[in-house]
């Protein structure tokens, strides 16, 4: 079996695909533009959550709550993901 790479469900295929039909409507000349837009898109956003994140965690140590338990949760969250892929690695080489 063949696996193929995906990128938010999408195949290679359908990424070209879609691709294609991007540079049909817009054309080539047009591209590089929508692509600094959307990066620049990208990078608001990025930056706005990370904005909102030290906002909340700034609240919360002057109102005394313990924000300690994030980097619990993070670990044992990273744990399971480690024990996960361990096992599905497993799994795909028997396949």
């Amino acid at each position: 079996m063949i696996q193929q790479a995906t990128f938010l469900f999408i195949s290679g295929g359908e990424i070209a695909f879609i691709l294609f039909i991007v540079i049909m409507v817009f054309g080539a000349d047009k591209l590089p533009e929508i692509a600094r837009g959307m990066g620049k898109g990208m990078r608001t956003l990025k930056d706005a959550t990370n904005d909102i994140k030290h906002e909340i965690t700034k609240t919360a140590e002057k109102n005394g709550i313990d924000t300690s338990i994030t980097s619990d949760v993070k670990k044992e969250l990273n744990k399971v993901k480690d024990d996960l892929e361990d096992f599905t690695g497993s799994v795909k080489r028997k396949l």
